[in-house]
């Protein structure tokens, strides 16, 4: 499907359309979200997608874990986790080695993360419904591609799930996916996430 204005366009020219165009909707569909999400947290952004996180995938992380998925220092991840344990949101305990401490969310954290996926679901499926069902399916198929070509190697930080409700996407039967390009590159040793 054209844009009204991409009809007289070289393929050049829809090529670089297309680019910006990918451009823009990064910018909106993240301005949606991280208000959508911070109001549904009120709090910060990042504890919000920490909360979504140590709801959908990450079970009881060590804080070097919780810092690679949201792309923060060790010492921001920790003041995040202070901010999200006086909020009663989640709570440290030892980890397996003494040295390391992890972090599980708390029944009231889990309520909050909860309502911060619900109104990043919201926030998306607004913008998508201008698109019609099949549309919505030809736009699914194409971004799930886009996404694939854009895991990260292993060790990378800000992982690109960390705001998935893994059970929507169809992680668990294997049908996201950035989740099989990144199964797929690791078993050939190549970067993935």
């Amino acid at each position: 499907m054209t844009t009204p204005s991409s009809n007289a366009l070289t393929p050049e020219q829809r090529a670089a359309q297309a680019t910006k165009l990918l451009g823009a909707l990064g910018v909106a569909v993240t301005d949606r979200m991280r208000v959508a999400i911070t109001d549904a947290a009120g709090s910060a952004e990042s504890d919000a997608i920490a909360l979504s996180a140590l709801l959908h995938f990450l079970v009881d992380p060590r804080i070097d874990q919780l810092a690679q998925v949201l792309g923060l220092s060790s010492s921001g991840t920790v003041r995040l986790v202070d901010r999200l344990q006086s909020l009663g949101w989640v709570r440290r305990s030892a980890g397996d080695d003494a040295r390391a401490t992890t972090v599980a969310v708390t029944a009231a954290g889990r309520a909050r993360a909860e309502e911060v996926s619900r109104a990043r679901r919201e926030a998306l499926e607004g913008a998508l419904a201008a698109l019609s069902r099949s549309e919505r399916d030809q736009f699914g198929t194409l971004a799930g591609k886009v996404l694939a070509a854009m895991i990260r190697p292993p060790g990378a930080r800000g992982w690109i799930c960390r705001l998935c409700d893994t059970g929507r996407c169809g992680r668990p039967e294997g049908r996201c996916p950035v989740a099989a390009a990144a199964t797929a590159a690791a078993s050939r040793g190549s970067p993935r996430r």
